[in-house]
């Protein structure tokens, strides 16, 4: 699934914002401080606690998304091994439907390759994905029919029918955890989150005639990297972090295919 935004729109929108809500916490804080010069109000516990579901909510969103990063990571290399293992299993069938089955293993490898290759634009990968499907059926029937005709191995059907199980199970998975993303609200709160923290923080700095930029930049711009990554680590097929170097291991598993 592609972001429900661009990461660096997001990004960028959320710097904005953060350095507009700063000077807006400023602004209120040297007024307030002008109209009640004798007030004292300790809210760092407030803002501490603020802060810290800020933080938690920011931690917990970057955890979820490496763990799902890392999980079609090993997707991939599940795919690409219960394919290579169906393949081999391909030479307990009859020789007659030897070639026609192992033609067919190339192009459904071509076409799960070709898939991801289209992503982030999910319609041309859906396209793609019921072309992988009408392979996935020829595969089947010719499998099924050849195993129980005369002459075939006794374990063809055994060994075989199980592997193609597992190989179009793991095309499943795979499509699902593509689509496996935090509900947008989360997104949502880390703004609005960012927004408070930035008239909080501004609101601190009221007592100083100088900005403090050194602080400034360094809470807006860990926050914006942050947040970025975590957008781009979420959705892997569009930003600069890339999952698509790991999809070399089908592209050998395919090219291994025109050895046999």
């Amino acid at each position: 699934m592609p972001p429900f935004i661009s990461p660096v729109f997001f990004s960028l929108l959320l710097l904005f914002g953060m350095f507009v809500m700063l000077e807006i916490g400023r602004w209120y804080g040297r007024r307030r401080r002008l109209t009640h010069p004798d007030e004292e109000a300790n809210i760092g516990t407030i803002e501490g606690s603020i802060f810290a579901v800020f933080g938690l909510i920011l931690a917990f969103t970057f955890s979820g998304a490496a763990t799902r990063f890392n999980d079609r990571q090993k997707l991939i290399a599940e795919e690409a091994t219960t394919i290579g293992t169906a393949f081999l299993r391909v030479d307990l069938l009859t020789q007659d439907a030897r070639p026609a089955m192992k033609e067919l293993f190339r192009r459904y490898a071509d076409s799960r390759l070709e898939t991801y290759r289209r992503l982030p634009d999910i319609r041309a990968a859906e396209e793609e994905l019921a072309r992988t499907k009408k392979i996935q059926d020829q595969i089947w029937a010719l499998a099924v029919a050849d195993s129980t005709r005369p002459g075939v191995h006794p374990d063809a059907g055994k060994l075989l029918l199980p592997a193609l199980n597992f190989m179009f199970d793991i095309r499943t998975t795979r499509t699902m955890a593509m689509r496996i993303h935090p509900p947008t609200i989360i997104y949502i709160l880390l703004f609005v989150l960012g927004l408070i923290c930035s008239v909080l923080a501004g609101y601190e700095m009221a007592d100083s005639q100088k900005r403090h930029w050194v602080h400034i930049l360094a809470f807006v711009l860990i926050t914006i990297v942050t947040v970025y990554v975590v957008i781009d680590i979420e959705y892997p097929r569009g930003g600069l972090i890339r999952i698509s170097e790991f999809d070399q291991v089908l592209v050998q598993e395919r090219q291994a295919m025109d050895e046999h």
